[in-house]
């Protein structure tokens, strides 16, 4: 038997009860199941959808007369975040509310890939290639600090690349934002204005995981 396929799908609050009924019309009927921090639709024919909402309630639940309801709400609540998106290619760094950007600073910064070359050619290449991502952290760290701090930052957002996305927030100019809550890693190619533009709907939008059914 075939692995069931998985999918990812970002749905915005006011959209998610009208997704619900699509899916519910696609797989049948639904069973739901309120989990730790999300909600899980298991349809007639094996199909199962994930919903997490795209920050926790923080004593602001949802407000609705059943949990789908009360899911869009809570994605529908104002919050800012502080998105941190950056790869080898580039950066955007962004103060996100209700799914558009309020402020933001994108640019290039380019980190040479990674070579198979050997001996010390290859030791002064990962010296450069160190260099450059090193130059890169800081570039988009002061970026970040200053498109941050005329904000209210509820959460911030890593994503891109995980490993520069976390040593940019560890920089000490951004100690007082690495402190905030994270919100769920974004996996996003390098960041551009189009790419920053859909991430600010995605961070604000639902989460959902959909399992396919056994084939």
């Amino acid at each position: 038997m075939a692995s069931p396929e998985t999918r990812v799908a970002f749905v915005s609050g006011a959209r998610l009860p009208g997704w619900v009924q699509r899916f519910a019309a696609s797989h049948g009927g639904l069973t739901e199941e309120e989990l730790d921090g999300g909600l899980q639709l298991r349809a007639a024919d094996g199909a199962v959808a994930l919903l997490r909402p795209p920050w926790p309630a923080d004593g602001r639940p949802g407000r609705g007369s059943d949990a789908v309801d009360r899911l869009a709400s809570l994605a529908s609540q104002p919050r800012r975040i502080g998105a941190v998106l950056v790869r080898r290619g580039g950066y955007s760094v962004a103060v996100v509310s209700e799914g558009q950007v309020l402020a933001s600073k994108t640019g290039t910064r380019h980190v040479q890939s990674r070579t198979a070359a050997g001996g010390w050619s290859q030791q002064r290449f990962a010296r450069r290639r160190a260099n450059q991502a090193d130059a890169l952290v800081e570039a988009v760290a002061a970026h970040a600090a200053r498109t941050f701090a005329e904000h209210r930052i509820d959460y911030v957002a890593p994503g891109g690349d995980r490993t520069l996305a976390e040593q940019v927030l560890a920089e000490p100019v951004l100690k007082q934002y690495a402190a905030q809550p994270r919100l769920q890693f974004l996996d996003v190619p390098d960041p551009r204005a189009v790419v920053l533009k859909k991430a600010a709907a995605d961070l604000c939008a639902v989460r959902i995981l959909v399992t396919d059914p056994p084939s």
